[in-house]
């Protein structure tokens, strides 16, 4: 493994960069799956297509020039991108590094505002329509991971600040996440994910909600959300390879292993740990982060996407091999060394003096394009991580519950 020298002060000037990039944007941009933003593509021939929507989104997604204003793709804010930007924020004001007490009112604002419609709960979508494999999912139709990520970060801001909204917000897509997406069937227990009603197994779907859930358990001291937190999580950790890794997903086409995904599982069962008091799953998470650890980063510092092949280099792998490695951090000594490491690569690699972060690097290419939701908020809320106040009471809590 490589060695960092950057200092905290590098690190810290970086953030206020990317921080000012984000904030003279207006946390507004383009996202890797927009495609069906565009005016231009719904007046094609085929348009309305399935194989035509697949296409149109794969193809721009890989596409390394940004020809989205040719396509009339507007920019917009995406919530789940908000909620990822509060949370920096809050990390970021709470360790002196940026005052940001008007911009997370704004984030909150805009997160509120932002809401699925035409719903009595609380709860969020992307600012894009995209297609699955099999179906449409609508611009602002409300889904489990975006509502999760939305809810937790609003449960920040509330510890943070006591705005008791935040807290009303979260537990409202809580009693979403339970009475809509919630299902059990003889045992089999998931959540919906991406719509309601879609009974299948998503690995890090299920912990994400699982762990949110827990989370208002133990804020709220309410334990209908605990039960079935618990049952997913424990169905979840019951699907773990033998060398520690997850799937994807059970259905057909879904059994790859990749970074991200992996280090929301990771962060899931963590929280898990946190919230129940309970040393359950520390096996899980130590097999887990053994194979995550050992898989997906190169001697370099450079972050793997999948396990088994090296390209895409991905914008999102390196915050969330941070994010992860700060995390958990206690279980292994030389994770702030490798998180540096990985920050290291990033920068000299992905990063571009003007403000802001590339989106992959390929064998023979970069994609230069800046996307404000998969990479400047999920890069902000890793530097974020790394610069914030190290003791916690969440440290001294998973100390006590994983060994």
């Amino acid at each position: 493994m490589s060695f960092s020298n950057l200092s905290k002060d590098e690190i810290k000037d970086v953030a206020i960069k990317l921080w000012n990039y984000c904030l003279k944007n207006n946390f507004s941009g383009y996202d890797p799956y927009d495609a069906l933003n565009s005016k231009l593509l719904k007046l094609l021939p085929g348009g309305g297509t399935r194989f035509f929507r697949l296409a149109a989104t794969q193809g721009l997604k890989r596409l390394p020039i940004n020809i989205r204003p040719l396509l009339l793709i507007p920019r917009t804010q995406n919530p789940k991108a908000l909620a990822i930007f509060s949370k920096a924020a809050l990390r970021l004001n709470e360790a002196g590094i940026i005052k940001a007490s008007d911009e997370i009112s704004y984030l909150i604002k805009r997160i509120s505002e932002l809401r699925s419609p035409g719903l009595s709960y609380y709860c969020w979508g992307y600012s894009f329509p995209w297609q699955t494999r099999t179906i449409l999912v609508p611009a602002g139709s409300p889904n489990l991971v975006c509502t999760v990520f939305v809810a937790d970060s609003l449960l920040d801001a509330w510890q943070a600040t006591g705005d008791n909204h935040c807290l009303e917000m979260a537990m409202s897509a809580g009693q979403y996440i339970l009475n809509e997406l919630y299902w059990n069937d003889n045992g089999n227990s998931g959540f919906s994910y991406p719509q309601p009603g879609i009974k299948i197994h998503i690995y890090n779907a299920d912990l994400l909600a699982s762990a949110l859930l827990a989370r208002l358990s133990f804020v709220n001291d309410n334990k209908q959300y605990l039960e079935p937190a618990l049952t997913v999580a424990r169905y979840a950790v019951s699907r773990q390879n033998e060398d520690g890794s997850w799937y994807y997903g059970e259905t057909p086409g879904t059994a790859w292993i990749d970074n991200f995904h992996t280090g929301y599982n990771l962060l899931a069962l963590r929280d898990m740990s946190l919230y129940t008091r309970s040393d359950e799953f520390s096996d899980s998470i130590r097999r887990g982060f053994e194979f995550y650890k050992k898989s997906f980063f190169r001697e370099d510092g450079s972050p793997k996407y999948y396990h088994n092949k090296l390209y895409p280099i991905d914008i999102h792998c390196a915050a969330q091999s941070i994010i992860t490695l700060e995390a958990l951090r206690d279980l292994d000594i030389s994770n702030e060394a490798l998180a540096l490491s990985v920050l290291d690569w990033t920068l000299k690699n992905m990063w571009n003096k003007r403000g802001y972060f590339y989106y992959q690097v390929m064998r023979f290419y970069k994609n230069r394009i800046s996307y404000m939701r998969w990479s400047q908020a999920w890069m902000l809320l890793a530097l974020a991580e790394l610069l914030k106040n190290k003791k916690t009471a969440f440290i001294d809590c998973l100390k006590s519950v994983i060994p």
